[in-house]
């Protein structure tokens, strides 16, 4: 970037600095749009799921259930290394497509938990990533180098998860519970931060609509997983 240089004068200084504060801010009202249509869409598809036992029954106990929990996979590898050659109203598509699948994966939380203790859960999740998300965005700390050991942790948590399956050890899964929302809590500020250094390395070379969709992924996968932890922590089961 070159704000700063000697050849800018002091307004032109200035009013480019404004400029750029304002596309910031409107490109990350955006992202937090994307991010909150998204976990709209999650749950209503999961809320009407748990609520229609033909539905429920048919991804419960057919194949399908295969593809409800391998779909979003396939969304997250398109949108995160196919957005180049994708059209804005493509990724959008995508990222929308992709929230409403993870509601029909999701709407077994409504039959494992009082619908109050959800609620609950969602506005805790909504607090706490919130305060970190608004931390990530104004700290002058470099988060850069939290990335390497949040990822090392998530694979961890991979890793830990997948093992669990065959052990059936209540305590581990509370204990990776805690572990998900260390790691999520921090993932949501280097996340946020990291949206913001793209923004400003394609600020006037590019739009950043297609930008705004993928860092509304990001967020949208650190609230999904801290709220996910949370309620096993703290959700009380019917």
């Amino acid at each position: 970037m070159a704000f700063g240089q000697n050849n800018y004068s002091g307004r032109t200084f200035v009013a480019d600095t404004r400029t750029f504060d304002e596309g910031l801010r409107r490109h990350m009202i955006g992202v937090y749009n994307y991010m909150m249509l998204g976990l709209v869409l999650t749950g209503v598809v999961a809320f009407y799921t748990a609520h229609n036992p033909a539905l429920m029954q048919t991804l419960l106990m057919t194949p399908a259930r295969f593809v409800v929990m391998l779909a979003p996979f396939a969304f997250i590898l398109v949108l995160s290394y196919g957005l180049r050659n994708l059209s804005l109203t493509a990724a959008q598509l995508i990222f929308y497509g992709f929230s409403a699948t993870m509601g029909l994966s999701m709407s077994s939380i409504f039959v494992l938990y009082a619908q109050q203790s959800i609620a609950l859960v969602f506005f805790i999740t909504a607090g706490m990533f919130g305060a970190t998300s608004l931390y990530g965005y104004v700290t002058k700390a470099n988060l850069s180098r939290m990335g390497a050991f949040l990822f090392m942790g998530l694979i961890g948590l991979v890793i830990a998860s997948i093992g669990n399956i065959f052990l059936h050890s209540s305590a581990l899964q509370m204990l990776l519970s805690y572990a998900a929302v260390v790691v999520f809590t921090g993932f949501t500020a280097y996340d946020t931060q990291r949206i913001k250094a793209s923004y400003s390395e394609s600020y006037g070379v590019q739009s950043n609509g297609k930008l705004a969709v993928a860092g509304a992924l990001s967020l949208y996968l650190d609230f999904i997983n801290l709220f996910v932890a949370l309620l096993r922590i703290v959700g009380n089961r019917r």
